[in-house]
């Protein structure tokens, strides 16, 4: 297992575009939803493919695993935080968790919810 350190230096080198192709598939998420996700085109993703993801690439992918691994924690399992992820949420504002970890503000938005549900708060 990777330490902090060893994490931290993977995201300033930038991760293999294999890290993109694995996230999709644990996610279940198309291309474009990753892209949105991750507040990059599509297209610049797909330039990636025989290189590394930049810093903030990175950066923004590690967030989305991060919560991506506590929905499935908090839920239960890959399929209902994959659902979950995806659906409108009214206490985000009527956003879908996906849509709103596109910024710091909108992740920790996120990470604070489901900390909620996994107190027995709402969801």
């Amino acid at each position: 297992m990777m330490s902090e350190r060893d994490l931290r230096e993977a995201i300033r080198e930038g991760f293999p575009h294999a890290v993109l192709e694995e996230m999709m598939h644990a996610a279940g998420l198309t291309l474009q939803e990753l892209a949105d996700a991750l507040d990059l085109s599509a297209r610049s993703l797909q330039r990636r493919r025989h290189g590394r993801l930049a810093r903030f690439e990175s950066d923004r992918l590690y967030r989305l695993a991060r919560l991506l691994a506590l929905a499935r924690q908090n839920l239960g399992d890959a399929a209902r935080a994959s659902r979950w992820f995806k659906r409108t949420n009214r206490a985000l504002g009527g956003v879908a968790p996906i849509a709103a970890i596109d910024t710091e503000l909108g992740a920790r938005q996120v990470e604070n919810l489901l900390g909620r549900i996994a107190y027995g708060g709402i969801s």
